[in-house]
């Protein structure tokens, strides 16, 4: 700690230069990125991003896009869309759905938020409202489908990337609805049971579901156009080689999409459809992420040497002296249980905690299920022993100080790039968000238990792992191979599988399945946080706090809420 203010400005600079890329892309070409709301149905506030070519003014409207996002993402998930469909020439919508994001009321309700976006959209005096295209990214895609049926004449062409018309929360596909649709639909999609009936994705074009939408019996071809774009019954399948979550960040996912609406859409901008610029805006702001683990942890160690925080500094006592059996078998263990309970526990929670008035997160109950559930397993195997918890006890109440501390310096880091650069801090599935006022309240609910098995988990960790002698790179691999060892060994089982034959093999559970993919960093964000703090404080109490807090805010900010 000799320099502590060296990792704070490190972080700095980062957070501000990714940033600043970020927004230098999104808004090249003279596009113009701003935040606008607006009330939905019953008065429910709609949250979106909304991108204008130079192009588009009211005596000159240019066509339009109502762009949106899956269940239990938000409107920055549709980036990688926007930016290309702007650069097109197309004013785009990137929408908050209900219940997600910064839009009001409950997930699921008032078709998703749907209706009313494309109602907004049609309203500006800048777009035409006589070409209009609708695009949804999996639950997105029933939610421009519930517009398509709301406003049936409202809109001219629809890509669905990986989603599905019909059930279990869209009206039936027919060869006349929805006009001109484009489906893309990834090789290695998650979702092919749920959604066209199939086992495996790269059999839907054999889908009966699906052969009823293009109005033929036999084998589905890639890549042909079905029916009339004039008439409005142009049909077309792609199937890029990715998986669901992957058609986020899929140049070829993405190309698709443009392809359809430069032959349905008119009044665009030709550009082809591998002139893309939007993996830059998502370098940026992955690059302001890794700035903000940065940030916190250079925040902390600047704070911590200050006089206030002087009774938090010790030097660290490892318990191990060797890599011996007892060490291996304890890596094993603390890798693997975690990875080896999640479906069941994630599937009790969805069964038994339930999203209501009080915990009104359905996928945060789960994960809040799984890791209270795996830290109560943990005690009682007796993994934390009484003498370490006087010394929690004394550092606990500096420990919180210090830890609200750090992630408000955090939380202004990413208020300021939001109002400076309109970005916040990710990379693909992961990002951390502000949150809305709604979502602060429903913070303070879920922090205290979140706290509570993270302390567990962390304890254990750091009296099992490390070893004396260690070197700090080598510390902190043990640790993360300790917490993200079991999920890394998980998706990779889950998903070779899926790659070598198509088939998923937690097919019964898809949606868990995605989720896992945020486990990864997020344990080893864990580790980093423990091993840090741990080295400067000699015990596990702050990284509780900070971790607590930290993960409670991005869980709660970056998911669906289904109770309003």
């Amino acid at each position: 700690m000799r320099k502590p203010w060296l990792l704070f400005v490190l972080g700095v600079v980062l957070v501000l230069g990714g940033s600043a890329l970020a927004w230098k892309v999104q808004t090249a070409g003279g596009i113009k990125v701003t935040e606008v709301t607006f009330p939905g149905a019953g008065g429910t506030p709609m949250s979106a991003l909304l991108y204008v070519p130079k192009n588009a003014t009211a005596p000159t409207p240019a066509p339009g896009v109502l762009a949106v996002h899956g269940y239990i993402n938000s409107r920055e998930t549709q980036s990688g869309f926007a930016i290309e469909f702007a650069r097109r020439g197309y004013v785009v919508l990137a929408l908050d759905q209900t219940g997600h994001g910064y839009s009001g009321g409950a997930a699921f309700s008032n078709g998703f938020g749907g209706p009313d976006g494309l109602n907004y959209l049609r309203g500006l005096k800048i777009v035409d409202p006589k070409n209009i295209g609708l695009e949804g990214h999996s639950m997105g895609g029933w939610t421009v489908l519930a517009a398509a049926a709301t406003m049936p004449d409202a809109y001219k062409a629809v890509v669905l990337e990986g989603s599905s018309t019909g059930k279990p929360f869209a009206a039936d596909g027919t060869p006349t609805w929805p006009r001109n649709l484009a489906l893309v639909y990834s090789r290695y999609d998650e979702f092919s049971k749920l959604m066209w009936g199939v086992d495996k994705a790269r059999d839907v074009t054999t889908s009966a579901k699906l052969r009823a939408v293009f109005g033929t019996t036999g084998a589905i071809e890639p890549g042909r156009v079905y029916g009339s774009v004039a008439d409005g019954t142009a049909r077309l399948l792609r199937t890029p080689s990715t998986t669901h979550p992957g058609d986020h960040i899929s140049p070829t996912a993405i190309g698709h999409a443009l392809d359809w609406f430069a032959l349905t859409l008119t009044g665009g901008t030709p550009r082809p459809a591998g002139d893309q610029i939007w993996m830059w805006k998502e370098a940026g702001t992955g690059i302001a992420l890794v700035g903000a683990v940065v940030l916190l942890l250079g925040t902390f160690e600047l704070l911590l040497a200050l006089p206030l925080f002087a009774p938090l500094r010790h030097a660290p006592q490892p318990t191990v002296t060797r890599r011996d059996r007892g060490w291996w078998g304890a890596m094993a263990i603390t890798a693997i249980l975690p990875a080896l309970t999640y479906f069941p526990f994630f599937i009790l929670g969805m069964l038994a905690l339930k999203p209501n008035a009080i915990l009104k997160q359905g996928i945060t109950n789960q994960v809040l299920t799984w890791a209270v559930l795996g830290a109560l397993l943990t005690l009682a195997l007796g993994a934390i022993g009484k003498r370490e918890r006087p010394v929690f006890t004394r550092q606990l109440p500096l420990s919180i100080l210090i830890g609200v501390a750090s992630l408000a310096v955090l939380y202004g880091a990413l208020e300021l790039v939001h109002r400076l650069f309109l970005v916040d801090f990710r990379f693909w599935v992961v990002a951390l968000k502000r949150f809305s006022p709604a979502q602060a309240q429903l913070a303070l609910v879920y922090v205290l238990p979140f706290t509570f098995a993270f302390g567990v988990t962390l304890r254990t960790l750091l009296a099992r792992i490390p070893v004396a002698g260690d070197s700090g790179a080598r510390l902190y691999a043990s640790a993360i191979l300790a917490l993200s060892g079991g999920f890394a060994l998980l998706l990779g089982l889950d998903y070779g599988a899926l790659f070598l034959t198509g088939g998923l093999p937690t097919a019964f559970d898809p949606l868990s399945t995605v989720v896992a993919i945020q486990f990864l960093p997020l344990t080893a964000l864990i580790a980093v946080v423990g091993v840090f703090t741990w080295r400067r404080t000699g015990g596990y109490a702050a990284a509780s706090v900070l971790c607590g807090l930290l993960l409670t805010w991005y869980m709660v900010a970056g998911t669906a809420t289904q109770v309003a």
